[in-house]
């Protein structure tokens, strides 16, 4: 096991890094990205309504934010599994996502009461954190183990 360690010392600090980058991401969150949303879902969201947001600047920050987190989960599961057919699947499967969850995501806004606030939070969880690598990370884990 200490074997191990030594000789990935390099991916074990590549994936150190770009854990920190996806932590700089999330504690700045505030200053990078514009989303109304980030206070108003703090709050009492089930009880009051949608807070007023630029729709554009809306879309730009949480794209912006959504493929941020998937180009550093990207990198982890490559330096983790150095598996490049993983990591294709990967990318393909976070443009799925993107273009499923922000359809939902404005679909929602627009043509929903407060009554689905719950749903459009947990959207919105979905595209401005990194989510997916937890899904990820275990199940490429388990394919590794059983090829």
């Amino acid at each position: 096991m200490l074997e191990r360690i030594r000789n990935n010392k390099l991916k074990i600090v590549l994936v150190s890094l770009l854990i920190l980058f996806l932590v700089a991401i999330r504690a700045f969150e505030e200053e990078l990205f514009y989303d109304p949303f980030l206070d108003y879902f703090k709050g009492d969201y089930l009880r009051i309504s949608v807070p007023e947001y630029n729709g554009f600047k809306l879309f730009l920050g949480i794209s912006f934010r959504y493929f941020l987190n998937a180009i550093f989960s990207l990198a982890i599961i490559y330096f983790l599994f150095s598996d490049l057919k993983f990591t294709k699947f990967t990318s393909i499967l976070y443009f799925i996502f993107y273009l499923i969850l922000i359809t939902a995501f404005f679909l929602m806004l627009h043509f929903s009461g407060n009554e689905n606030n719950f749903i459009l939070f947990y959207i919105r969880r979905f595209l401005i954190q990194p989510l997916f690598l937890l899904l990820f990370i275990p199940a490429f884990f388990y394919q590794k183990q059983n090829k």
